[in-house]
């Protein structure tokens, strides 16, 4: 899972990792930026460290090897010379899958992130290209985790009922304390309250039960367990053809992916890992 930051692939990919996890299943996260952009209080050195504890926590609790690149936040471009890192990177750890941005996003850091991953996936398996790197044999499997953007609109191949892994997916969120309770608050101009309990229920911003609808979580305008609770809601036809009606419609939590063309199709093998 390659994300441009530190939150990016614990946010887009948590549950699905976690799942893959305790089905046995090695993961490994890179984020590509240093996370020193992120924050209105702190240096950047002092960003970089504290989101570094937090990375490590977060690779902590769910058994996942979690590395940070050195490039500072807003810095990176899809360069020839990073790209080569990435290909050697890729190839080190030998994946059958990828998740990584769309190359249409806001953030330009999420953009590069997303074109360095797709022009580095052909690249993966030419011996000649990056020789001190032993060539894969054949491209992984490339996913876009979703986003709300429709130019192109996101097509969602792959949605993934995570029901049982929201509560560490909120966990993931609760020791992100630099971005979830500090950073996007700011950038937003929310308050965060002072308590502990209290700041816990504002991070999940409703309480959804097996009786809240889909237009209620889909109207609702804030909360990380509101966040993965819209996935599940605005993809319910999908979870409905994928898990069949009596599971789909009940799926609280979702996260969706799209298949990038670049890489291997998918295959129904690698669907059922992913999906059950």
């Amino acid at each position: 899972m390659i994300g441009a930051h530190q939150d990016d692939n614990e946010f887009e990919c948590g549950g699905l990792a976690s799942k893959l996890i305790k089905n046995g299943h090695i993961v490994q996260f890179l984020s590509i930026c240093n996370g020193c952009g992120g924050h209105h209080i702190l240096s950047p050195q002092e960003t970089t460290a504290v989101r570094a504890k937090e990375s490590a926590s977060v690779a902590k609790l769910l058994g996942i090897t979690y590395d940070v690149w050195d490039i500072d936040d807003c810095n990176l471009v899809a360069d020839l010379p990073t790209r080569k890192r990435l290909i050697r990177y890729i190839r080190n750890f030998n994946p059958d899958i990828i998740i990584t941005h769309r190359t249409n996003d806001y953030m330009p850091d999420h953009r590069a992130t997303g074109q360095l991953v797709v022009d580095a996936s052909y690249l993966l398996t030419v011996p000649h290209e990056c020789p001190d790197a032993k060539a894969m044999r054949f491209m992984p499997v490339i996913m876009c985790s979703a986003d709300k953007f429709t130019n192109p609109v996101f097509r969602p191949d792959l949605v993934v009922d995570i029901d049982s892994e929201i509560d560490v997916k909120l966990q993931i969120a609760n020791i992100n304390v630099s971005q979830v309770y500090e950073w996007l608050p700011y950038t937003y101009g929310e308050t965060v309250p002072s308590g502990e309990e209290e700041r816990f229920e504002w991070l999940k911003g409703m309480n959804i039960t097996s009786d809240t609808t889909d237009e209620e979580i889909l109207s609702a305008n804030r909360g990380y367990a509101v966040r993965f609770a819209k996935v599940a809601a605005k993809y319910r036809k999908e979870l409905i053809q994928i898990y069949g009606f009596e599971r789909g419609s009940k799926v609280r939590y979702a996260e969706a992916y799209e298949v990038c063309e670049y890489g291997s199709p998918i295959t129904d093998e690698i669907k059922n890992i992913l999906l059950y």
